[in-house]
């Protein structure tokens, strides 16, 4: 630290000279934003010539803070036969696997199992599972709209990486998946034939209609998104704020300390690995059945479970040439090519379909959906005898806990230098509105045929979920192109969610380290591929479902400590700010800014 004239320690960074009053204001002013504008075009130059990259590339700015360990990510790591892993998770980790996978595969009683498991949760726990949501997003508000809210990922100087416009692009193409692809058609038209017995209204009327959008809204909005912007947030704030490693377990830094290196830190991220590949192999299993539908639709191929897994076989193997190629070369790309592709499909949906109902619907489904929620979202059955919440909202919810370390992670990536209020309004209803709209274009022009009479969709999900779609495209023109570009959308999000699932399972795996061999990420790939496989031959759909929900169980007691956490991470994120850096933010607001202009005026701007 250097002094000024009164002897008080000023930061290097932000005060460059003592003398600042010797500067016409006006002038300042125009050099001052002659600087911002080219330190902008560096920073967005740096990042257009950014070297390509194989991991999650967090680089923590701790030069505002103290060090709050000693510890390197992977620093305990083996590192032989071209992997580099850390033992405790690894090994834990795909032991569990491989046994889960024989069983599934060799146990023909496995199916009762998954079954049986399903009943334990929807009788029993259940209401902890709407409770756990209701908290996630009432703690998201709380941060968001506190005093909190403030606090920036990277600290108070940091700047964004990516323009509020690319940022809310990665923002969308997070919100989009196989899920919106298989559930689109089905979930809406399942509601209106079969509401949700709260609303108590009579199957294919116009309320249940309203009834339909207004559920399907539940599964795919806040609730699910305010989880994935805490996530994010916890992850960002650790990495980029304490230098932590890119872990699940630094989040756990304020209540264990450096215990998160030892036994609880292990049963942390073991939890979060298989959390996440039961999560990503659920939605493999859902796009694989899809793709096999369509594929019977379009050219006649076989749609039964031998094909099915010879789908996820080949995905697999795409996803890892994408894993090959690296990050940039491979998911970037496909991640591109997934969001164009969506919005060329929702776009022609909405034009030849039913365009002023459905613009209609999902207007009205949003005033709906509003109206009904408080109730709604704590909604348990505990009057009716019925297993509806274990078929829908329950395994929604084990599905978006499953999927929240590997969302988060990637929104925890792009979001350095914002803040928290910015960060969790951006992640929980943009996505949010995104979800809604595909739902309402997709869900509602079903609904339309139905009521109409055009085409008895209702039979078509009745009979096989996976063809719901392709069933519905039927009635409009174009119908083997739009399904064959259908089926290349599965395919594309099939590959994007493998590959982008094996970088995030793999930096778990090898202690928060940047950059791991590619072998490692392959074995990763291979191991969504095997989970995948193991759950459609142990049940099916049923299965897919358990799975989601029984490993979301567990997980979700450590989502709710993490909120705890980061409670006290804030509090004394704030501490430190108004303690400690008062005088210095006020001198990088006002004198400062005037010292930094006074050595461009000198200097002239940097080429």
């Amino acid at each position: 630290m250097d002094a000024d004239d009164t002897g008080a320690e000023v930061d290097p960074r932000i005060h460059r000279s003592p003398d600042d009053t010797d500067i016409n204001l006006t002038e300042a002013t125009l050099a001052l934003h002659d600087w911002e504008e080219e330190e902008h075009r560096r920073r967005e130059e740096a990042i257009a010539n950014r070297k390509s990259f194989d991991g999650l590339q967090i680089d923590p700015d701790i030069d505002f803070y103290p060090e709050v360990s000693d510890r390197e990510p992977g620093d305990r790591n083996i590192v032989r036969f071209g992997f580099d892993i850390h033992p405790q998770v690894t090994f834990w980790a795909s032991g569990f696997l491989v046994v889960f996978i024989l069983l599934s595969i060799f146990v023909d009683a496995t199916q009762d199992f998954f079954s049986e498991i399903l009943d334990f949760i929807n009788g029993s726990l259940g209401w902890f599972y709407i409770l756990d949501f209701n908290i996630f997003v009432l703690v998201a508000m709380y941060f968001a709209f506190s005093r909190y809210g403030k606090i920036k990922l990277g600290g108070p100087f940091a700047r964004p990486e990516f323009s509020t416009v690319s940022w809310y692009a990665m923002l969308l193409s997070a919100g989009l998946g196989i899920g919106l692809m298989f559930w689109g058609v089905a979930e809406p038209i399942f509601h209106y034939t079969s509401p949700a017995p709260l609303f108590d209204v009579e199957p294919g009327s116009i309320d249940a209609g309203k009834a339909a959008l207004a559920t399907t809204y539940l599964h795919w909005g806040v609730h699910g998104w305010a989880l994935y912007g805490l996530t994010a947030l916890a992850l960002g704030f650790f990495a980029y704020n304490r230098g932590l490693p890119l872990t699940f377990r630094s989040i756990f830094y304020p209540i264990l300390g450096p215990r998160i290196y030892g036994t609880w830190g292990h049963v942390i991220d073991i939890l979060t690995v298989i959390a996440t590949l039961f999560g990503l192999a659920t939605s493999l299993g859902f796009g694989a059945q899809q793709a096999s539908a369509g594929l019977n639709k379009l050219f006649g191929l076989p749609d039964n479970l031998g094909f099915q897994i010879v789908l996820i076989l080949a995905i697999t193997g795409l996803a890892t040439i994408s894993v090959v190629a690296g990050l940039d070369a491979g998911v970037k790309r496909l991640s591109e090519l997934n969001i164009w592709l969506a919005g060329a499909f929702l776009m022609f949906v909405l034009l030849v379909g039913p365009t002023l109902f459905i613009l209609s619907l999902y207007t009205q489904s949003l005033g709906y959906y509003v109206q009904v929620l408080p109730e709604f979202a704590f909604w348990n059955a505990a009057f009716e005898e019925t297993q509806w919440q274990a078929w829908w909202t329950i395994f929604y919810w084990g599905w978006w806990i499953s999927w929240s370390p590997f969302v988060g992670m990637f929104i925890a990536r792009i979001s350095k230098g914002r803040s928290v209020r910015e960060l969790l309004v951006g992640v929980i209803f943009l996505p949010s509105i995104l979800c809604f709209l595909w739902m309402s274009v997709f869900g509602g022009s079903a609904i339309n045929l139905q009521m109409t009479g055009e085409r008895d969709v209702a039979t078509a999900v009745n009979e096989n979920v996976a063809t719901a779609l392709f069933d519905m495209l039927e009635a409009f023109p174009l119908t083997g192109i739009v399904s064959f570009i259908g089926v290349l959308l599965l395919v594309s999000f099939f590959v994007t969610s493998s590959d982008s699932g094996s970088l995030v399972v793999d930096h778990l795996t090898s202690g928060g380290k940047l950059d791991s061999p590619k072998p490692q990420r392959v074995f990763w790939a291979v191991m969504e591929g095997l989970v995948a496989i193991a759950l459609l031959i142990g049940g099916g759909l049923g299965a897919l479902q358990t799975a989601a929900v029984s490993i979301g169980l567990p997980f979700s007691v450590i989502l709710l400590i993490m909120c705890w956490s980061m409670k006290k991470a804030f509090s004394e994120e704030l501490d430190l700010l108004e303690s400690h850096y008062d005088e210095q933010i006020f001198r990088a607001q006002h004198s400062g800014l005037i010292a930094q202009v006074k050595e461009r005026l000198v200097e002239g701007p940097q080429k």
